[in-house]
Formats: C-alpha cells, sequence, structure tokens
C-alpha cells in the first residue's frame, strides 16, 4: 500500500481523517521498526508514540522526501530518544553477564532453522541498537553516533560487538548434529 500525495498533503492541513489514512499505511513498517530496536513490550507504546510526534510536527515536513521517509527518521528519533531517558546510558556497556549464552537458543529449540531475529533480540541493548541501525536500517557510524549520543568509535565497537556475539551463535547452531531418523 502507498501513500497518497493528496493524504499527506490533507494532513498537513490538520485533516485527521487523512492522517488515519497515512497512519493505516505506515503503522506496520513502523511498529516493525520499534519492535526490533526496542523489542516486543515496548514495540506499541513506541509506534504511538512516532505517531503522536508526526501530528505535532506535521508543520514540519517539506516534502523533501516522502512522508514515509520522513515518519521513518522521526520514528528512529522517538525510540532512540526514548532508550536514552529511561536507561541513563547504561544499556550501551552493561550486558549483565554472558551476552554470547545470552544470545543463545538451546540446541533443542533450532534443530531445523536458526532463528536470527531471535539472537538479535538477545542481543546486548546497546549492541542490538547499533546492529540494527548499521546493519539493518543503513545509517553511518556518524549518524548512530548522533543519534544515541555515542562516539563514533564506540558504534565501530558495538557493531563489532554484536556481530562476533551473532557470528559465535551461529556458528554455534550450525554445528549442530543432523536429527536422527527413527528407526522402523
Amino acid at each position: 500500500m502507498t501513500e497518497d500525495p493528496a493524504d499527506v498533503a490533507l494532513a498537513c492541513q490538520g485533516d485527521p481523517q487523512a492522517f488515519e489514512r497515512l497512519y493505516r499505511t505506515h503503522v506496520g513498517v513502523i511498529r516493525g521498526l520499534a519492535r526490533r530496536m526496542a523489542g516486543d513490550a515496548a514495540a506499541d507504546q513506541l509506534t504511538q508514540d512516532a505517531f503522536v510526534r508526526a501530528w505535532e510536527k506535521l508543520h514540519t515536513f517539506r516534502g523533501d522526501s516522502r512522508f514515509g521517509t520522513w515518519l521513518y527518521r522521526l520514528a528512529v528519533n522517538v525510540i532512540v530518544e526514548q532508550r536514552r531517558r529511561s536507561a541513563c546510558r547504561a544499556w550501551l556497556v552493561d550486558d549483565g553477564g554472558d551476552a554470547i549464552q545470552a544470545a543463545s537458543v538451546p540446541a533443542t529449540d533450532c534443530v531445523f532453522a536458526i532463528d536470527f531475529q531471535a539472537a538479535v533480540d538477545r542481543l546486548p541493548e546497546g549492541a542490538r541498537q547499533v546492529f540494527l541501525l548499521h546493519d539493518v536500517e543503513g545509517y553511518k557510524h556518524e549518524e548512530i553516533g548522533a543519534l544515541l549520543g555515542i562516539a563514533t568509535g564506540t558504534s565501530k565497537g558495538q557493531l563489532h560487538r554484536a556481530r562476533e556475539i551473532l557470528r559465535t551463535h551461529l556458528s554455534a547452531v550450525t554445528e549442530l548434529p543432523a536429527p536422527q531418523e527413527a528407526e522402523a
């Protein structure tokens, strides 16, 4: 479903029905972003917060890009701001123990498939945020640093950390023995 330019223009003029149509067009993408960046528990609230902020900031939409692109960037900012407020930056460095073990799925749960998203969800917060922004969303380290309020080097370090944890997890999963066939 693509956005209607007329709805964008009407919403920018304060038309709530046009904004609702834009909401219905984009809510799935924004909720998916929120879930990947902050987890299922916070996704609905962050999605709502992003659309409330969009309604408040519609007057700043200049039309230089698609509305969906503008909304996506605004949602990233809302999610990052919320993480910054609630976690006091401790989430960037403290994984509370063994991150590799936390990212691993027990062998009995992954005999037939590798659940990459589950491994990403189990990454320490800082590493997951940087991994998603860099490798999934395509942001550069400088942009991530500005968004998260961290140094470019910290962003690079967190990305390296995330990749190492995922690499360890995926190599452990792929080394599982083949399932034994039932004897007849």
